[in-house]
């Protein structure tokens, strides 16, 4: 029998970018610059991960659009749904089988995002023995979530629950609420998460799944216990 982690319990998944292919950077970057935009680090801080009115501000503000942030959002989602003919949505490799690491040792997994649960449904649903009540979490209302996933949702302590994510700016609130945190950020040749994720400090970053092993999850829980999994300077320098 697998032995199990010392202090983390929960395993919480983001469903695009970590167990689904990343479908949204793409779109973001042709959105902008196909509008005269300028696309950067900071663009992506203030809209990845953020509520859709939040990231539909954002987006029509540097595009200079007259339109609302919902209109915005609705312009982006039909950008996105053209995209997909070419670009479907995918499970990404090594996904099934990090989900059944994760539970052979003994952890609760849950998984969230942004969009409604039908997007589960569509491409996670048939997995879903893979998964623990309430199975996916919408975050759009709470983002980026961890207390409210880790307190409200599975009734444990911040640092019980593992999160691994693809965007920095939930790292960063990670990083203050001292939980632990694996960052697999996107490959888009575009994208700057790697870049942000490194200046807030995260210490366990990898470019696939099957990097996220019983290894790395048990020296994970380790640090978590010992309360050296982050750096806290890293949080002053971008503070």
């Amino acid at each position: 029998m697998t032995e199990q982690l010392g202090r983390i319990r929960m395993a919480a998944l983001n469903i695009d970018g970590v167990l689904l292919n990343d479908t949204f950077s793409p779109v973001i970057h042709h959105f902008v610059t196909s509008r005269g935009g300028t696309y950067s680090a900071d663009l992506e801080r203030r809209i990845f991960s953020q509520p859709q009115v939040v990231a539909g501000r954002v987006l029509a503000e540097t595009c200079g659009l007259s339109t609302t942030p919902m209109e915005t959002i609705a312009l982006y989602l039909r950008e996105r749904e053209s995209y997909l003919a070419d670009h479907p949505v995918r499970i990404l490799d090594g996904a099934v089988d990090l989900l059944r690491r994760l539970r052979a040792l003994g952890l609760r997994t849950v998984c969230y995002g942004g969009l409604d649960a039908s997007h589960f449904q569509r491409f996670l649903g048939h997995l879903d023995g893979l998964f623990d009540e309430p199975r996916y979490v919408c975050t759009n209302d709470i983002r980026p979530g961890l207390r409210e996933i880790a307190v409200d949702v599975a009734g444990l302590a911040c640092d019980e629950v593992l999160f691994i994510d693809d965007v920095a700016r939930v790292a960063e609130a990670a990083r203050e609420l001292g939980v632990p945190f694996v960052g697999h950020p996107s490959d888009f040749a575009h994208g700057h998460q790697r870049q942000l994720m490194t200046e807030a400090g995260v210490r366990h970053l990898v470019g696939s799944l099957d990097e996220i092993d019983d290894r790395l999850l048990r020296t994970i829980d380790a640090e978590t216990e010992a309360g050296t999994l982050w750096d806290r300077a890293a949080g002053k320098a971008l503070a």
